[in-house]
């Protein structure tokens, strides 16, 4: 029966995985003012910037093994073991007594999240119809700021009276979509069409026609092959610049607002808009994407982002902030989003969720550094300091993405399972 589901419901639970993703990875820093606030939980920034790299580490981790097992395993299961772990973690979280041991269960949590994003993008990307890859991409990974969103709102409405307690608990209903995915998801083609290649022969190595193939456990010798070494590098440097300036800026956002003297449920509120424009931004860049290239819609993505920043440094009026916040959505989240289009896209199916595994894997470090980073920013005096400090990896993700290669092109006669050759916009 799960061979038989249609390609639309296949879809839409992995548009769910993720929005379950976004709530429960974006959440944390909707409610970090309301850590802050209480008394009762005994949160520094300090310790608040701590957890958040912490819990961001659980992610690393999960997305290597991602990268690891899910082109060995099959993405069905590793998206199941995905999704049960965070949704456990959610339902322990909004449970934990402490600060410290909601800090364990948000690592938790967090490991299971890392996992999710690379083999539900793989998923999609195998199932989309034959060139509607980057709209199918596209609508899925509208999922994660469309949960970010989801979060922001959970916690404007409830932080402020009733504690963060119940926006956490709120991300236990992801294991409605734990019970879909188990029962409808089938395992991806692609995944089916690389386990049934034969395997290369006793002889193949030191007698056959040719070397031995890369062991698929980690697939990391083909990512680093001489056809993909330089788009491999160039991809985690997008990634690493991207996250860093993402997750530093999701975390930190609402307390660098309230530093410029807007309440709680307005700094809050911030979050929201730059989360609708992440949710705008992936869907304009996917629909271009789709008639352009992902790479066009990833160096339009960071020029957005320094722009939105450099508004924020010139200006101080509610309106234009509101834009740029918005703008910086676009440019922000958005651009991850069709970067991973492009990562999809750029490797072969033997190797596409191990090479998405890695490439988020190594931007997780950004993720990692980035709220430290910016709790140094919402240290120095108000947004106009925190934008020029997010510009500027920004700018450099910028001049990274101008160089990312455009596609992998297999020649004829060469087989899916070797290395592509790069071709560069």
């Amino acid at each position: 029966m799960r061979t038989r589901t249609p390609v639309l419901v296949v879809l839409f639970i992995c548009w769910a995985a993720l929005l379950s993703d976004g709530y429960d990875l974006y959440v944390y820093g909707a409610t970090l003012p309301g850590f802050l606030a209480d008394p009762e939980w005994g949160v520094t920034k300090s310790t608040g910037a701590a957890v958040a790299s912490l819990s961001l580490v659980g992610m690393l981790l999960g997305s290597l093994a991602a990268g690891i097992l899910t082109d060995r395993l099959g993405r069905r299961r590793l998206l199941l073991v995905s999704l049960g772990l965070f949704s456990v973690g959610m339902v322990l979280c909004a449970m934990a007594p402490t600060f410290a041991v909601f800090a364990a269960f948000r690592i938790l949590t967090c490991l299971g999240v890392g996992g999710v994003l690379p083999t539900a993008v793989a998923i999609a990307a195998e199932f989309a119809p034959a060139g509607r890859t980057s709209l199918a991409v596209g609508a899925v990974l509208t999922g994660p700021p469309i949960g970010s969103l989801l979060g922001a709102l959970s916690a404007f409405g409830l932080v402020g009276h009733a504690g963060v307690r119940p926006v956490y608990a709120l991300g236990g209903l992801s294991f409605l979509v734990f019970a879909l995915a188990w029962a409808l998801l089938p395992e991806s083609p692609g995944f089916r069409r690389a386990a049934a290649r034969p395997a290369p022969g006793p002889g193949t190595e030191a007698g056959g026609s040719g070397p031995a193939p890369a062991p698929r456990a980690l697939g990391l010798a083909q990512l680093m092959g001489p056809g993909t070494r330089r788009g491999t590098l160039l991809i985690w440097a997008a990634c690493f610049a991207s996250m860093l300036t993402m997750f530093g800026l999701t975390t930190w956002l609402p307390v660098i607002m309230q530093s410029a003297g807007f309440s709680m449920g307005s700094s809050i509120g911030f979050l929201a808009v730059y989360s609708l424009g992440s949710i705008v931004g992936t869907v304009a860049a996917s629909f271009t994407a789709q008639r352009s290239s992902p790479k066009r819609m990833v160096v339009c993505g960071f020029t957005a982002a320094v722009i939105a920043l450099l508004i924020v440094l010139a200006t101080a009026s509610h309106g234009l902030l509101l834009f740029a916040i918005f703008l910086a959505g676009c440019g922000g989240m958005a651009t991850q989003n069709v970067l991973n289009d492009h990562i999809a896209q750029y490797y072969p199916d033997g190797v596409r969720a191990t090479g998405l595994g890695w490439a988020l894997a190594v931007g997780r470090l950004g993720a990692i550094a980035g709220p430290a980073y910016g709790a140094f920013a919402a240290g120095l005096g108000g947004p106009p300091a925190a934008a020029l400090c997010f510009a500027i990896p920004a700018f450099l993700g910028l001049l990274v993405a101008v160089l990312l290669p455009r596609r992998a092109r297999r020649s004829a006669a060469q087989p899916a399972s070797a290395a592509p050759e790069e071709v560069t916009a």
